[in-house]
């Protein structure tokens, strides 16, 4: 098996990405190895036929890229205090973003959550956790939150 040195772990600031980063840290600890955050800001230029924004979709795109950096900043600072961590938020489809970030950054792991979209959000967007196992670049342990 291929050493473990780089661990990504797709979050979305949620009690279920607070309880996946406690694994992803106890691994990348025991490993020695780099742990990366991502946060993907879902795209909505698939989606802008379905409502009529008060504003442009990129001005909103911008807002919430705005404010996702700054809650990563603080999830961040929150839940793995000093421990060196390199955080990305990126915009785009979050399977796809996941996926390119893996393959372009040559990660050896990614740890994610098995729950987070649930309804007609599931529906309209699918699994992100099946996607990135079905076409992930390296392994990927998936964790299932409430167990």
């Amino acid at each position: 098996m291929k050493e473990i040195k780089k661990i990504l772990v797709p979050v979305d600031f949620s009690e279920n990405s607070k309880k996946i980063l406690k694994s992803a840290r106890y691994m990348a600890e025991t490993f020695s190895a780099d742990l990366s955050l991502i946060f993907v800001v879902q795209s909505f230029e698939d989606y802008s036929g379905f409502f009529v924004p008060h504003m442009p979709l990129d001005q909103l795109a911008d807002e919430m890229l705005i404010g996702a950096r700054k809650k990563m900043a603080d999830f961040v600072e929150d839940h793995l205090g000093e421990l060196k961590v390199n955080a990305q938020v990126v915009a785009g489809d979050v399977a796809e973003e996941i996926l390119g970030y893996a393959e372009k950054e040559q990660m050896d792991l990614i740890i994610m959550g098995t729950h987070g979209y649930k309804g007609l959000e599931r529906i309209l967007f699918g699994s992100i956790a099946e996607q990135v196992v079905k076409n992930s670049p390296c392994p990927t342990l998936t964790i299932n939150p409430y167990k």
